[in-house]
């Protein structure tokens, strides 16, 4: 079995490394600039009497050095498995120019056309290579050792690594050439659009984690939130910006006397997770899903065993979650507590909503915001938290379907509402705790 499973790793590695040699291909014969991570070797074969390939497996060589450097005795033998990766890549570089050797771009619509394919074709390349998890290329092993070295955000070192690439092109270009050479709009494309379309094809081919038996980011995550038994009754509370989900909620532990957890979750997962309290606040229940949150997030594409940190946050916060509602009943407000612990037949679901007027009034009068930037504030919270919802669920934050119950909450003070829910609740046979 284990054989069998790295033949077809092996397979999928090797077919990533031919198809993100062709990407790169594609891009030098579209003349539009290329990535960020060949338009070094690009230029100076531009040059110097050696080919794109071999000046790829030169500088990947150099990067092999900076990481044993970086990492001295950390550094494992196994890791040289990049400089064959590196090998291969460059030579399949090689053997796809010559194999593209007749393609023609002589408008700029067929330039920027090869462009693109090329981008797709690195992307899918990319994409394999990652799915293989056999080893990294020598730049993003680099990022990697950066990372671990100076305890820095992958995402973080990779976006350093590339612009730090680009700029050496650019003054590399200018040296040698006497002009820009390999950077243009291309150059922009690739990092723009590869890393999203490596998240792309990792939503939507989960066929190749299957075949190679990996485990999905929601495996992950589902296998994450079921290794703690829940015997004991909880609340969730889901709810709307400005809708008084909070006082609602601290209302209905009060009146069961059980424990409350909303800000309190902030403490206890900087205690246990190694993050600041200061970015559990800015970071959890959100996603802000601006474009350069994308083109942050999209560098941890390029990497199997790194995640971003919203990832590992909630993957933490959800286990904190778990083992809280193992040892006693409470109240959770917010953070998909609901599908957390929707394997606890204890677990009663409560949505609170409200009206555009009432919740306006609310965030302006109790929670301080101005009111000339409240209803931008209401819509900008209340989309983070469905993108939070959707990317970590698969579910619509909104759909009162994943509730037992859905309740506005203007109809009555915090008083009333927590009432509601509790006659609710004291007429199931869910309320024997």
């Amino acid at each position: 079995m284990k054989i069998m499973n790295m033949t077809k790793r092996t397979v999928t590695f090797v077919l990533g490394v031919f198809i993100m040699a062709i990407g790169v291909t594609l891009s030098v014969k579209a003349n539009l600039g290329v990535s960020a991570i060949s338009c070094i070797p690009y230029i100076y074969s531009l040059k110097y009497n050696f080919t794109i390939g071999e000046f790829t497996i030169f500088m990947n060589i150099i990067c092999i050095l900076l990481q044993i450097i970086l990492l001295r005795k950390k550094y494992s033998p196994v890791q040289l498995s990049q400089l064959v990766a590196i090998t291969a890549f460059g030579y399949c570089i090689d053997f796809s120019m010559y194999l593209l050797s007749g393609i023609d771009a002589s408008s700029y619509l067929l330039q920027v056309a090869w462009c693109l394919l090329g981008c797709v074709a690195l992307a899918f390349g990319v994409f394999l290579l990652v799915k293989a998890n056999l080893t990294y290329l020598p730049v993003d092993g680099l990022s990697v050792a950066i990372s671990d070295v100076f305890k820095k955000e992958f995402g973080k070192v990779k976006v350093g690594v590339d612009c730090s690439l680009a700029s050496l092109g650019i003054v590399s270009s200018f040296l040698l050439l006497h002009k820009l050479e390999g950077i243009r709009e291309g150059t922009i494309a690739a990092a723009l659009f590869v890393g999203m379309m490596v998240k792309f094809f990792n939503a939507k081919l989960p066929i190749v984690d299957r075949w190679l038996g990996n485990k999905t980011l929601e495996e992950e995550i589902e296998d994450d939130i079921n290794d703690i038994e829940n015997s004991f009754f909880v609340i969730t509370i889901a709810r709307e910006y400005g809708s008084g989900g909070h006082g609602i909620g601290k209302k209905i532990a009060g009146k069961l006397g059980i424990s409350f957890y909303d800000d309190q979750l902030v403490d206890i997962t900087a205690e246990k997770s190694g993050f600041t309290k200061e970015y559990i606040a800015q970071n959890e229940q959100k996603i802000a899903n601006t474009l350069l949150d994308e083109l942050y997030v999209q560098n941890y594409a390029y990497v199997n065993d790194h995640l971003p940190p919203s990832d590992i946050l909630f993957l933490r916060q959800s286990k904190i979650i778990r083992e809280i509602c193992s040892k006693e009943s409470c109240v959770i407000v917010g953070r998909c507590g609901n599908f957390i612990l929707k394997d606890n037949p204890k677990c009663f679901n409560v949505f609170i909503h409200a009206n555009m007027d009432y919740r306006l009034s609310k965030i302006v009068d109790e929670y301080g915001v101005e009111a000339e930037i409240s209803t931008k504030e209401l819509k900008r919270s209340d989309n983070e938290r469905s993108n939070y919802c959707l990317k970590y669920t698969g579910k619509d934050w909104a759909d009162s379907r994943n509730y037992h119950i859905a309740i506005d909450s203007s109809l009555d003070d915090d008083e009333g509402i927590a009432q509601k829910v509790v006659n609710i609740l004291q007429g199931t046979n869910l309320a024997s705790f």
